[in-house]
């Protein structure tokens, strides 16, 4: 069984809203060694009340923005939000689709916004460390409330 410092080390949940695929693509090249994401502390989780960070990608349809609010509501606070790449971003190319809603923050708040079409692997990293940044000062915000 994995344990971390909770501090130093949210737990990501990936999940795909109706992308190509490239940007998970890039996603998954981050747990491989050359850019071994895990060195933040941060393991890919398969479940939402595990994960502190929910990296999404695609624009956002709407046979998939219930589920991806079940799975926000499901998070432990203090959760952060990444959306990753331009789909997932602003819904585009595919605004005005029958069947998309739009960008991840149609359906829930993102925290941060990772451009590119595909996003690239150096950028997923800093898009990441900033939502880091931004999960440990929700901890602490949280504990001075507490």
């Amino acid at each position: 069984m994995a344990t971390r410092n909770d501090e130093l080390s949210p737990w990501i949940l990936h999940f795909d809203t109706g992308s190509c695929n490239g940007c998970d693509i890039e996603i998954w090249s981050l747990l491989t060694p050359r850019y071994d994401i895990e060195r933040f502390g941060m393991i890919n989780k398969g479940n939402p009340k595990h994960a502190d960070i929910l990296l999404v990608t695609g624009p956002v349809t709407k046979k998939c923005a219930t589920r991806l609010k079940t799975l926000y509501d499901m998070m432990p606070d203090p959760k952060l939000v990444v959306a990753c790449g331009d789909c997932a971003s602003t819904g585009a190319p595919f605004v005005g689709c029958y069947n998309v809603c739009g960008g991840v923050d149609s359906v829930i708040p993102v925290d941060v916004y990772v451009p590119g079409c595909a996003c690239r692997p150096e950028v997923l990293i800093d898009g990441v460390v900033m939502a880091l940044q931004k999960w440990n000062e929700k901890r602490t915000m949280e504990e001075v409330k507490a």
